[in-house]
């Protein structure tokens, strides 16, 4: 499985910035049996548990996220970056692999008690995914586990996340 999907994603090296090597999931994307793949993959994992909204971050983590939540019957709330949520939100700052950002979510998007998986594509340095799990627990969501297509654990971002369950699809290390 790891392998499959590992061999669909383009490595851009030094993009955006000088050191960096970007995983480029939309070489995964466009291949149709590769994409259903992964989406089914994430659908298995959680079809037994109980989900109440799947948290999808900006962007590419909505790919996924929209098509784990409609699978699992859940509610479908992205996490978007500063100024894209029409309505009152709730946001945090973070640090990551190349700069600063900030993310925000909906005041009322998660009822506390309501059970969230939150999903992106990769996790890297681990301050968004970090950013987004403060988001849930402010608004009283209990995170299930956080979901990513790919794990960089040479970036340690898991660190920042230790206390939370997690799963990855496909990990790049070392590389």
């Amino acid at each position: 499985m790891e392998m499959d999907l590992k061999e669909t994603i383009r490595t851009i090296p030094h993009w955006p910035i000088e050191g960096v090597m970007f995983r480029d999931i939309t070489t995964l994307l466009q291949d149709p049996g590769t994409f259903r793949r992964a989406c089914d993959l994430f659908y298995e994992r959680y079809k037994d548990t109980a989900i109440d909204k799947v948290v999808g971050i900006d962007a590419r983590g909505f790919i996924f996220g929209a098509v784990v939540a409609y699978k699992l019957n859940a509610g479908f709330i992205p996490i978007r970056k500063k100024g894209k949520l029409p309505y009152k939100t709730v946001s945090e700052s973070y640090s990551l692999e190349y700069g600063t950002n900030v993310i925000e979510i909906h005041e009322d998007a998660i009822q506390k008690g309501d059970r969230v998986l939150i999903v992106d594509d990769l996790i890297a340095t681990g301050g968004t995914i970090a950013a987004a799990t403060r988001l849930v627990e402010k608004l009283g969501g209990i995170i299930v586990e956080c979901a990513f297509l790919v794990g960089l654990p040479d970036l340690k971002g898991w660190e920042l996340i230790k206390n939370y369950k997690t799963f990855t699809l496909t990990v790049f290390e070392g590389e």
